[in-house]
């Protein structure tokens, strides 16, 4: 937690937050960088250990990436998943909502950073997502508009990092290991690999919220942006597949296990911080 939380607060410099300008005067410390690149060598070392790389490197690129979609649009329904479809009440819900906001108060922020550069197809799928998940630039449509709803409907804080506290390391390691993959072009069919995987699976996750929110007899505000992700990362995921994971296998077939391997990492991590805050939930 100490060292993922120190990560965060020097990659959230990349971003800019309407606040005080001088909290951006050391945005570009080389000793912060050092001690950036100090705990990422490390954690990242970790992390590609959890996945066997040279099975990833001996795959049909395409034919895995198309069998992962295939599964990950229906998963089974976990345990934790279950937890909160049938037995998460409302304080629980708060909860979920609280963690949730970390993200989903800035949401499509790190997309962000890779868009710019040569102009081709690929480039403009990703960048008609970001769009959308900025609501086409009409702030009452932005995605996180719709978060900030839910949390006002419970009288909660919206403002960004309310929560902070709250957040398991399993989250923060999230956001940075994504802020890692945007930062570093070199990790581009990575991160590429692994918004396929968040856009595709998304609708599963946020039905089961969507379900525990109707049991609870929640209004459609303490619910819309569940609806509206489920509406709208359905279409991402399949644009992530077609329109940017396999034209980038083609154009680069020697590193497009990269792909497969941004896929497999988003979702370990990913899986893992769903439980952290299944726990988290729990033991509130």
């Amino acid at each position: 937690m100490f060292l993922q939380r120190i990560l965060y607060r020097i990659n959230r410099l990349y971003l800019f937050w309407y606040d005080d300008l001088h909290n951006y005067d050391n945005e570009r410390s080389i000793y912060l960088q050092q001690i950036r690149d100090r705990i990422e060598t490390a954690w990242q070392k970790w992390e590609l250990a959890q996945i066997n790389l040279e099975t990833l490197q001996n795959l049909d690129v395409k034919e895995a990436l198309i069998n992962r979609v295939q599964y990950d649009l229906n998963p089974e329904i976990s345990a934790g998943s279950r937890y909160i479809r049938e037995e998460m009440n409302e304080a629980g819900y708060h909860h979920l909502l609280a963690i949730g906001s970390f993200d989903g108060l800035v949401e499509g922020s790190r997309l962000s950073r890779i868009l710019g550069g040569t102009a081709n197809p690929i480039q403009c799928t990703l960048v008609k997502v970001l769009l959308e998940e900025y609501g086409n630039g009409r702030f009452n449509r932005k995605h996180s508009t719709f978060f900030a709803q839910m949390l006002d409907e419970f009288g909660m804080n919206t403002q960004p990092e309310a929560y902070f506290d709250l957040v398991p390391w399993e989250v923060l390691a999230c956001a940075n290991h994504n802020f890692l993959m945007t930062e570093r072009k070199r990790h581009y069919l990575r991160y590429c690999g692994g918004l396929t995987y968040f856009e595709v699976a998304g609708p599963s996750a946020y039905r089961n919220y969507l379900t525990a929110a109707q049991r609870l007899g929640l209004s459609n505000a303490a619910m819309g942006y569940w609806d509206l992700h489920i509406r709208e990362d359905e279409r991402h995921g399949q644009w992530m597949l077609d329109d940017v994971a396999l034209p980038l296998a083609e154009m680069y077939p020697n590193d497009a296990w990269e792909l497969v391997l941004g896929y497999d990492q988003e979702k370990l991590m990913g899986d893992r911080a769903g439980e952290a805050i299944v726990a988290s939930i729990r033991n509130s």
